[in-house]
């Protein structure tokens, strides 16, 4: 016959573990890249109250002179008289291939905008080898959506991604043929691009979680569509020694309304460090290293 303070000891053991089975099946958490876990992220509804963040980028000053480039090594490339580098492409004033991004926020529920998830686009970013430099110069995708690099050129390339907090990447596209794919697993800005058989050929790439991002024009002008009202951090990145330089803006997006963003650079910036922080870069076999 079981003692009364035995059946006490087994209640007790009993219900830790009814308790331990219970705790096992509650909220799902992500781990994350520290080791650490995160709740699990909530899947953004459009509520049909999004707004924009539009705006312009001007540069500040004399821009310094492209300078012309020496591509007599490849024959067809040398053809191309006018290949010039495209650090500075600026336009009365305004300046061109500014990658400008919402960085953090809140949107007007006091939801943050990084425990988010978005839909991947189904579109494909192009990136183009044509009259050997890449067009565009500066471009933009989600974690996830796909990149189309295509070979208009009469020439073999290669497209080389050094990213910092993504998988290299290394291929050779030979004239004529198909285009390839490539995606990223992970948010970084930017992403440098560099042919290896063409050293004056690069481009950038800025990848997002989200899909508020944007390149200004060759008027400089830029809009970020469809942002839900909130308190944001928008960064405008521009192409420059190092990683680059940034600018920060803090600006609020009404209900159905506008927000207006207006960034400047120059040459009092140009050697101003970078703000960005890069995680060291994967190595990973390269297939197809030339």
């Amino acid at each position: 016959m079981i003692s009364k303070n035995t059946r006490s000891w087994l209640a007790l053991i009993v219900g830790l573990v009814l308790f331990g089975m219970g705790s096992a099946c509650g909220p799902k958490t992500s781990d994350n890249k520290e080791g650490g876990s995160t709740p699990a992220t909530k899947k953004y509804v459009k509520t049909g109250k999004e707004g924009s963040i539009s705006g312009a980028v001007a540069y500040e000053g004399t821009p310094p002179p492209a300078k012309k480039i020496d591509a007599s090594a490849d024959p067809v490339c040398a053809k191309n008289a006018n290949l010039e580098t495209e650090e500075n492409v600026v336009k009365d004033g305004k300046l061109a291939n500014v990658f400008v991004y919402i960085k953090d926020g809140t949107l007007a529920d006091g939801t943050k905008i990084t425990g988010l998830s978005f839909d991947v686009p189904s579109t494909e970013v192009p990136l183009d080898q044509n009259g050997c430099h890449y067009v565009p110069h500066v471009s933009g995708a989600q974690v996830g959506q796909k990149l189309k690099i295509t070979n208009s050129d009469p020439t073999q390339h290669n497209i080389h991604f050094t990213p910092k907090n993504n998988d290299d990447w290394n291929q050779s596209q030979p004239n004529g043929a198909p285009p390839m794919t490539h995606e990223f697993k992970r948010a970084e800005v930017l992403v440098p691009v560099k042919c290896n058989q063409h050293p004056w050929m690069k481009a950038y790439v800025g990848v997002t979680k989200h899909p508020y991002f944007a390149i200004t024009k060759a008027d400089g002008t830029f809009e970020i569509k469809d942002v839900p009202p909130g308190k944001y951090t928008v960064v405008a990145w521009h192409e420059g020694p190092g990683n680059g330089t940034e600018k920060t803006l803090q600006v609020t997006v009404p209900a159905s309304g506008a927000a207006k963003a207006d960034f400047s650079f120059g040459a009092a910036t140009a050697g101003a460090p970078s703000s960005l922080e890069m995680m060291p870069a994967i190595e990973v076999p390269i297939v197809g290293h030339h």
